[in-house]
């Protein structure tokens, strides 16, 4: 199985992307607050993101020296938007169940929102599997930002 992994992309170049849903593997949204460190991220893991021994399905967020009053309004921000149960562990929340999104416009859409809603800047990140070379061009997705993932 081939995995490519698009990053540092913008909302633009998400916006305007064309693949194939299942082919997604990974998403993330980076929220960075300032320049010291401060940041989130929400993404979702297709097959679940690992909690101990486990993976949880549905929308998962870290965070790093954000303050608990925000991490709050995060997780209620996502909870309204897709559902699920909120748990955590560690510096992450995973919102059990919750519904799950691939499509470009929506992860798009959920960058302006975080980035409105949170004021931070947004930088997008796409990991897809078994994407072939007239698939990458067809994507409208940067080819300068593709970083292949050897061995996969």
């Amino acid at each position: 199985m081939s995995r490519l992994r698009y990053w540092k992309l913008t909302v633009e170049d998400v916006r305007k992307a064309q693949y194939d849903q299942k082919k997604v593997l990974i998403w993330e949204i980076k929220c960075p607050k300032d320049d010291k460190g401060a940041v989130f991220g929400v993404y979702i893991y297709r097959n679940g993101t690992p909690w101990d021994y486990d993976s949880i399905k549905g929308v998962t967020f870290y965070h790093n020296m954000i303050e608990q009053d925000e991490v709050d309004k995060i997780t209620k921000f996502l909870k309204e938007k897709f559902g699920g149960e909120p748990a955590e562990k560690g510096s992450r929340i995973f919102l059990k169940g919750s519904r799950e999104i691939y499509a470009p416009n929506e992860i798009a859409d959920l960058a302006v929102q975080l980035g409105n809603n949170f004021e931070v800047s947004t930088e997008l990140t796409i990991e897809l599997e078994n994407f072939s070379v007239e698939e990458q061009e067809k994507s409208n997705l940067p080819s300068g930002k593709i970083l292949p993932i050897p061995g996969k």
